[in-house]
């Protein structure tokens, strides 16, 4: 079966792009959504996060904790935010190299109330960038850390759990202010 590197899922939330950007672009908050991820820890943790600021995520799949060290690639307030994963580790993420990319799009789109622009369509991509591990090396890890599961039918559970919780935190925050 061929490996599949990219997954992506979307939903509505009621609140215009520039409100679920701005709290998506803050890594530190992340963990108030995704069921692994904790925060993050960055300077400016309060601010959304800009290209090329590196941040540690600290992670949990049950027992067990880690860390990955991220850097963002893209900060397009309102449209896109985005960060490459290059290292990982338990206490410290020391073990460097591609490991994944995040990204998440933000496309204005009408309410369920009817009022253009009053939604956004988040779409969460997750892309697998072991692109250097063999297929089997990559499967049987995959199936280790995920018990059972391919990275990328791990990561659709992940993501839609994520985006739910985005959305039933968000949802009707128009013009309401930031956190």
């Amino acid at each position: 079966m061929a490996r599949t590197f990219t997954v992506s899922r979307s939903i509505v939330v009621e609140a215009p792009p520039s409100l679920v950007y701005e709290q998506v672009s803050r890594p530190a908050q992340m963990g108030r959504w995704s069921p692994e991820n904790l925060g993050a820890t960055l300077a400016d943790a309060g601010r959304p996060a800009r290209v090329g600021q590196v941040f540690v995520g600290h992670n949990k799949r049950g027992a067990v904790r880690w860390t990955t060290r991220c850097t963002v690639t893209e900060a397009d307030p309102g449209a896109c935010f985005a960060f490459r994963v290059h290292a990982i580790g338990l206490k410290r993420p020391r073990l460097r190299g591609p490991i994944a990319t995040w990204e998440y799009r933000f496309e204005a789109t009408t309410s369920g109330q009817g009022a253009p622009g009053g939604a956004t369509r988040v779409t969460e991509t997750w892309t697998d960038d072991r692109r250097a591990w063999p297929d089997f090396v990559a499967a049987a890890f995959d199936r280790i850390a995920t018990r059972g599961h391919t990275f990328a039918a791990f990561q659709v559970r992940n993501i839609d759990r994520t985006l739910r919780n985005l959305k039933r935190e968000l949802d009707g925050t128009a013009g309401t202010a930031t956190r």
